[in-house]
């Protein structure tokens, strides 16, 4: 793909990547051995590649802090009991960064290992627009089977011919929207203006977001603009023993 430019210079980018060793299908999987590397050691390897900002793994257990630090990496320990990965990507920024020195915090997910990096750099770029709150990312539906799954989230975007970032105007998990014309397959990656990201984790649940079991619908209903980028391929998200095997594959092969 096409790598987007750099963030504005007046954007500090901070990204932050939530973990923790609870998982009800593959228990521990943070500290999971990928081609000689726990996972998140992989994940924060490619967060780095991706060269937009410092790296910060937010932990929910000392051992993932310290499979980070002996790695070269930064750490910070969360509240175990946090509810969502945001709150924890949140609590680490405010321990990392009081001061507030970064503006823009990337949340990449803990179970990512064979992430290309160009989408993190991909999430960035609809902030340079001030209206945008929260930037994220999708990729057109080419599988038929996808297309009425409803674990692969859908996002609604009226992306026009030829255009590669759209207002998001909903997410679900149903098949949308109807008609001709592609679906596009929601990546849960995303880059938040800070203020956003601080007012999105101070919200309760909504309505939509507990019947469709999608927080960024928290956002939307609260009347938050997220600009989604339109990207060639889903990363492998590592969530069962078969995805582990797949992403070992993959690594061992580069």
């Amino acid at each position: 793909m096409t790598v987007p430019p750099p963030p504005p210079p007046s954007a500090s980018v901070l990204v932050v990547i939530p973990a923790r060793m609870a998982s009800t299908r593959l228990p521990g999987k943070p500290l999971a051995d990928i081609a000689g590397r726990p996972m998140i050691v992989q994940v924060w390897l490619r967060a780095m590649e991706a060269a937009v900002g410092p790296v910060l793994v937010a932990c929910a257990e000392a051992e993932i802090a310290a499979a980070v630090r002996e790695a070269g990496g930064e750490a910070v320990l969360t509240d175990p009991d946090l509810p969502s990965g945001s709150d924890r990507v949140w609590q680490a920024v405010e321990r990392f960064d009081p001061q507030g020195r970064f503006d823009v915090i990337v949340n990449v997910q803990g179970d990512l290992p064979t992430l290309d990096p160009d989408l993190v750099r991909a999430a960035v770029e609809p902030l340079a627009d001030p209206a945008v709150d929260i930037a994220t990312l999708i990729a057109e539906i080419r599988d038929p089977a996808e297309r009425d799954n409803p674990n692969v989230v859908k996002a609604v975007c009226g992306l026009a011919a030829g255009e590669t970032q759209a207002r998001a105007l909903y997410f679900t998990r149903a098949t949308a929207p109807t008609g001709d014309g592609p679906l596009y397959h929601h990546i849960g990656l995303y880059a938040y203006r800070r203020s956003a990201l601080e007012r999105f984790v101070s919200l309760p649940p909504a309505v939509l977001e507990t019947r469709e079991r999608l927080e960024q619908l928290r956002a939307l209903e609260a009347g938050m603009r997220i600009d989604a980028v339109l990207v060639e391929t889903v990363p492998l998200g590592v969530d069962t023993p078969a995805d582990l095997d797949k992403a070992r594959r993959l690594l061992a092969a580069h």
